[in-house]
Formats: structure tokens, C-alpha cells, sequence
């Protein structure tokens, strides 16, 4: 039976390398997958690209995309063996739910990859739904500068320093982003 996974963590997990890792095994046993990314990444350019150098091409989604659809036309001229989500924080409920069924009822295993809050702590909306309907959640592991696990992202300004309000989604790596232990995050945030 197919399943819904959400593999999630903080920024600098590893999460598009892992998602390029599973994708390369399913292709490496003759299967063929289907990769997606949010086109609202201006840097991805319809690549799922990891920082470690690792990348693929893929398919972008934005919030008007009909996933189901777009997938299931997709089956119609190749088998698909597998879905895979890179950004999934940025996916629209409804979206989710159209993983969800094509899992359920196209029986294609969906892997979705991404954020589970964001530079405020708060839920992204996409992450939100995925937490309550995944078959599994696999959290993915980064590291705080003090060693502990990293859960949360903090954004930060040119300097260096935190910045507290702003949009929810805000563009950026290493640049504009720290990975930190709860702790650390809240003592930067106060």
C-alpha cells in the first residue's frame, strides 16, 4: 500500500539531498519517479538542487497547480513508481490532499520534503496539513552551533543579526537563515 511520507527539519538538514538520494535509488532499479519543487524559489529554476552539490531537474509547482491531475496525466504515458515533494512547506492544503489521494487511491508512494516552521516558529500552512495526514513523518536531523539538535530557523539580517517580523516566506540560504536549538533560537528572538 502506498504511502504519504513528510521527511521535515530546519534549513542545512540535508532534506533536497535526501530526497535526490531516494530518487537516484528508484531510478537505479529501472523505476521512474516524478519530482516537483515550489516555483516560487526564483534560485531553483526547476531544479531540485542540494547544498552539497547534488541536483535534477523537476517539475514546478505554484499554489493554482492541480497536482493529482498533473501526476495522473503524467501516468497515463509512463508508470509512475514514485512522487517526490522537494519545498513541501510551500504546498497549498489543498494540494496536500491531492498527494494524499494519490497515494490512496493512485497508489503511488508521495515523498514530500520540506520546512516545518518558519523564522517565527509558526507552521507553514503546507507542513500543517502534512503533519496531520502523512502515513509517516521522519524528521531529518541538523545541528545547532552548540551541538544540539537544530528545529528551528532563524532568520537573519545582512549583519548577521535576527529579524523578527516580516512575510512568512522570505527566499534564501546561508545568507538569510541559521539553523538553532530551540534555546539558541529563543535567546535570539528576545
Amino acid at each position: 500500500m502506498a504511502k504519504l511520507y513528510f521527511y521535515y527539519a530546519s534549513m542545512n538538514a540535508g532534506k533536497s539531498s535526501h530526497l535526490l538520494q531516494a530518487d537516484f535509488n528508484y531510478r537505479e532499479r529501472g523505476m521512474a519517479t516524478m519530482l516537483w519543487t515550489a516555483a516560487l524559489d526564483s534560485r531553483s529554476a526547476g531544479m531540485v538542487r542540494s547544498r552539497i552539490g547534488l541536483e535534477s531537474e523537476a517539475h514546478r509547482f505554484d499554489p493554482g497547480t492541480d497536482l493529482w491531475a498533473e501526476v495522473c496525466a503524467a501516468q497515463a504515458a509512463t508508470k509512475l513508481d514514485c512522487v517526490l515533494v522537494d519545498e513541501a512547506q510551500f504546498l497549498s492544503a489543498d494540494q496536500v490532499w491531492q498527494l494524499a489521494r494519490l497515494a490512496d487511491e493512485g497508489g503511488i508512494p508521495v515523498l514530500c520534503y520540506g520546512l516545518r516552521t518558519d523564522f517565527q516558529g509558526a507552521l507553514f500552512p503546507g507542513s500543517a496539513v502534512l503533519l496531520g495526514i502523512a502515513d509517516a513523518l521522519v524528521e531529518l536531523k541538523a545541528v545547532c552551533h552548540c551541538g544540539r539538535k537544530a528545529t528551528m530557523n532563524l532568520r537573519v539580517d545582512a549583519e548577521g543579526k535576527a529579524v523578527r517580523q516580516g512575510r512568512q516566506t522570505e527566499i534564501g540560504g546561508n545568507d538569510r537563515y541559521v539553523a538553532l536549538c530551540r534555546k539558541h533560537f529563543s535567546e535570539a528572538m528576545t
